[in-house]
């Protein structure tokens, strides 16, 4: 039963909603009586919704208009149309206006339709006032009260015979707007008229004019009158009166004002005439201008005034411009075809005009503090003049120039620029300063104490003897400095390093370093630096030569390493040498201690066993052993013999002996051809090969002299340098040779 009742539910709710079913074909806008309507014309937007309906029931329609994207007009109606009606329509409502209509979850938008209305209304425009007086304004009211905003208000000021006067204001939220206009000078009727316009479809569409104001403009004061006393013929020195006067309508805020080439000479206020009087001078002559003024209002009259020369200006003469320190000077003041004047002598100053004398003629001893500008003044009638100045210059002689280089010390690096200064401590500027290289002029210079020469790239062959000369004004003549003589800093180049010995070096030997470079001046400061992970410094000198050497007595494994120099001189530059490498190894007796105590044990047992197998052997063979000895020995010490006279590297064991001398004489009597006197019974021992590095350091110590006597002849040496040899060669061939001695003692002990 449930079941049925559901079914019938919605089927019944199935032809609800197919009754309620409906579409919107298309919406439509439309203005009547047409899309273009004149001012003031009734208008109506009307909007049409074409449906179609399943089944015929009431369907609710939302219309909304919209101007320019703007809603202005919605309702809601169970009818297809919507109808806005406009009673009188005005230029603001032209726009494109477009309509929409929605009903439940459905909506549909028309097209959009442009309307145009043509014309404005008239505007309306009032006046304050109508009857003004000059310099007062005129406030104007210009409004069209069916119009909206935003609008252009244009005012226009119209006189008799002249051009309109327009001003145009624009108001973006208001349809009336408000305009001053100032009453001029000479205005008399004035009449006023507004009109407005807005901007549709980018063309400015502008109004009627408005109704005309006619405004009367009154005079608040005459034309000023302006007289001069006497009215012709003045002259310098003649009292002149100005007045100048008007008549006004009111005595309020009235202004008189005298002035000549925009200096005001004199103002009243409130009052009608203003007076002025002065004495006339030269300067007085020109144009005058008398001007009244009441607020806003202002009238002028001119007048043009001429003065007389009374006497022309002074002129001052000077006997000299130019001239020495105690020289005597004389001024003279005239006026040309005039006497009866006062005349003062002036001197011009920093802080004012300095009086010296009353009188026509000055004459006075100059010295240099008298130099600058003098002028002297005339007197006649109360009328002063004064004459142009006249400039005097007084010299004192120039003292000797002195001429020095600016950095202090009168050397410069090679190849740099010297810079000299000449300064002479007395004398009147301006000076010439002359700089002479040689005999040969090189700059001429114009200043007031010193001036300044530059020598540039100077080399080492130049002429290094300079000189300045200075003079100026003075009658005394010139002057000449001393002559500088400059030295040449050679810069240091091509700086090295050697040693003796060279390369490797024995444990606690000495070792001789010689630093040299092949160019410098002197002296030159020597140093020498170990490298290892840092940089030490080992030596440090200062020579007057091209070469330095260090002595260190003792080596040791720590001084192992890098070694390099470096040299500079006055001229700052730091020149290093190429590093060279030093290596410490074990002396010769370190390593016969060495060998002592690894090989004697070795040799004492060898001997023990060949001891016991001998002793073995002669019980086993008995006589036969003693029989046979003679001609072992016999070919033992032939085959000793024929050894050694081959290749030298073998020794007979009869060569040790104890004391070191002797040692030494059979070591070196054993390489002689003599061998016949080695006894037999000492051959059984084999003596092994010369040791390896004996031959080394023979090599190392040859490598070493021949370094020195190349490097001495290459790097040339003052006197003395053939004992810095010798002493090298000797302080190393000694040591050498001793090696050398030692080793074959070991050797043969060995």
């Amino acid at each position: 039963m449930y079941l049925a009742l559901l079914v019938i539910f919605l089927q019944c709710s199935e032809l609800s909603a197919q009754e309620r079913v409906f579409t919107y074909n298309r919406v439509e806008i439309q203005v009547k009586p047409s899309a273009k309507v004149k001012n003031g014309a009734p208008m109506s937007i009307v909007c049409h919704a074409d449906v179609s309906k399943a089944t015929d029931f009431q369907l609710n329609h939302n219309f909304t208009i919209f101007k320019n994207g703007k809603l202005v007009f919605m309702t809601v109606t169970d009818r297809e149309d919507a109808r806005y009606d406009i009673p009188a329509a005005r230029s603001s409502h032209t726009g494109d206006y477009k309509c929409a209509v929605k009903a439940g979850s459905k909506a549909e938008d028309s097209k959009s339709l442009h309307v145009q209305v043509t014309g404005m209304t008239k505007p309306i425009l009032t006046a304050e006032k109508v009857e003004v007086l000059e310099g007062e304004v005129v406030k104007l009211h210009c409004e069209l009260p069916e119009e909206e905003p935003p609008l252009y208000f244009f005012f226009q000021k119209i006189k008799i015979n002249s051009e309109p006067e327009e001003k145009t204001i624009f108001e973006a939220y208001r349809n009336f707007s408000v305009m001053d206009f100032f009453v001029e000078e000479g205005d008399n009727v004035l009449q006023f008229y507004c009109s407005c316009g807005r901007f549709v479809s980018d063309a400015l569409e502008r109004s009627q004019q408005s109704n005309k104001i006619v405004v009367t403009v009154r005079e608040p004061f005459i034309k000023p009158t302006l007289s001069v006393r006497p009215s012709s013929n003045i002259t310098e020195g003649d009292r002149v009166q100005f007045e100048c006067s008007t008549v006004v309508a009111r005595m309020r805020d009235i202004e008189i004002i005298l002035q000549k080439n925009r200096t005001i000479l004199k103002g009243v206020r409130d009052e009608k005439v203003l007076k002025y009087s002065t004495v006339a001078t030269l300067e007085d002559s020109g144009e005058y201008l008398c001007k009244v003024e009441q607020e806003r209002a202002s009238k002028t009259t001119k007048l043009n005034v001429v003065v007389s020369e009374l006497f022309p200006k002074p002129v001052l003469a000077a006997s000299m411009k130019n001239l020495d320190e105690n020289r005597e000077l004389t001024l003279s003041c005239s006026i040309n075809s005039f006497h009866r004047a006062n005349f003062s002598v002036f001197r011009k100053d920093s802080s004012g005009d300095i009086w010296l004398k009353n009188s026509r003629n000055l004459t006075m001893r100059v010295s240099v503090n008298d130099t600058g500008f003098y002028f002297c003044k005339a007197e006649v009638k109360g009328i002063v003049k004064q004459s142009k100045p006249v400039g005097i210059n007084v010299f004192a002689p120039v003292s000797k120039p002195t001429l020095s280089v600016v950095t202090g010390l009168p050397e410069v690096v090679l190849g740099k620029t010297l810079q000299l200064i000449c300064r002479s401590a007395m004398g009147t500027p301006p000076i010439t300063f002359t700089f002479y290289k040689g005999n040969k002029v090189k700059e001429i210079v114009v200043n007031d104490t010193y001036a300044t020469f530059w020598d540039e790239n100077v080399r080492q062959d130049d002429k290094r003897g300079y000189k300045c000369e200075a003079k100026n004004n003075h009658s005394s003549g010139t002057k000449t400095s001393n002559i500088l003589n400059v030295t040449v800093i050679v810069p240091i180049r091509n700086a090295s390093l050697g040693s003796i010995p060279y390369g490797e070096v024995e444990d606690g030997s000495e070792t001789a370093f010689l630093c040299s470079v092949k160019e410098g001046s002197w002296p030159i400061h020597f140093r020498i630096y170990r490298k290892t992970d840092r940089e030490v410094l080992l030596f440090e000198k200062s020579e007057n030569a091209d070469r330095v050497m260090w002595r260190k007595e003792a080596m040791s494994r720590q001084d192992t390493g890098m070694y390099y120099c470096m040299a500079s001189n006055r001229a700052n530059v730091d020149v290093r040498s190429q590093p060279i490498t030093i290596s410490v190894i074990l002396a010769s007796w370190q390593k016969g201690i060495i060998a002592a105590f690894v090989l004697l044990p070795l040799a004492g047992a060898a001997a023990l066993a060949l001891w016991w197998f001998l002793c073995k052997k002669k019980k086993a063979k008995g006589p036969s052993l003693e029989m046979s000895g003679s001609a072992l020995g016999t070919n033992l010490a032939s085959e000793k013999l024929t050894r050694q006279h081959n290749d030298g590297d073998y020794y007979s064991g009869s060569g040790y002996i104890e004391d070191n001398e002797n040692h030494m004489k059979s070591t070196d009597e054993s390489k002689g051809p003599d061998l016949e006197s080695a006894e037999v019974e000492y051959t059984e021992v084999e003596v092994s090969t010369l040791d390896p590095h004996r031959a080394k350091i023979q090599d190392s110590a040859s490598r070493n002299v021949n370094f020195l006597s190349s490097f001495l002849q290459r790097a040339p040496v003052q006197k003395g340098t053939e004992t810095v040899y010798s002493e090298i060669r000797k302080a190393n061939n000694d040591p050498v040779e001793n090696r050398h001695s030692r080793i074959q003692g070991h050797l043969d002990t060995t």
